[in-house]
């Protein structure tokens, strides 16, 4: 860990439907933190969906609006931060999280991934003929961008609580490792 780092917060960085709002929120109310999803920040502050934002304005506008959120959260403290799943392929934005928190990776398989998710009707990602085969590209794609987190974290064969318990464990040994 780079010794003029001053982790005050904990972000949680991962694929979509790894776990990072259950996980994020029970870890919140363990450190008794507040918690943040910045997929939920950018919607409240255009008030759109991020499907519309996709759909009217395209991804890059959505990266852009998410590298101001990500940037707005340096000033905080005691927060539990969930990004969307894209966040880090923007090396700006993990550059700027690792300024306040410990940077937290929920991993899971493309099958865990996809049994998780397929449920819900709001996820961009899903307007593809094989969202399986989505998933498995993005994946790919975002892992070299997942590796760079502080730790990262296999959510697959626990439940949320269990990961919660780990992350918890590892944000208070950085904690420890600053004083």
């Amino acid at each position: 860990m780079h010794h003029t780092r001053h982790i005050q917060n904990l972000a949680l960085i991962g694929f979509m439907g790894a776990g990072k709002s259950s996980v994020g929120r029970l870890i919140a109310e363990q450190l008794h933190f507040t918690f943040l999803d910045t997929d939920e920040l950018i919607v409240a502050s255009v008030g759109k969906s991020i499907t519309e934002i996709f759909a009217q304005q395209g991804e890059a506008a959505f990266r852009e609006l998410e590298r101001k959120v990500v940037e707005e959260l340096t000033g905080r403290t005691e927060t539990v931060i969930s990004t969307g799943g894209g966040m880090p392929v923007n090396p700006a934005n993990l550059v700027c999280l690792k300024s306040h928190a410990l940077v937290v990776c929920l991993w899971a398989s493309p099958e865990k991934i996809w049994a998780n998710v397929r449920e819900q009707t709001h996820r961009p990602l899903f307007n593809v003929p094989d969202p399986q085969a989505k998933i498995r590209e993005l994946l790919a794609a975002r892992e070299p961008f997942y590796r760079q987190a502080d730790v990262l974290v296999n959510t697959e064969l626990r439940s949320a609580r269990e990961v919660a318990q780990q992350v918890i464990h590892h944000f208070r040994s950085a904690l420890a490792g600053q004083k």
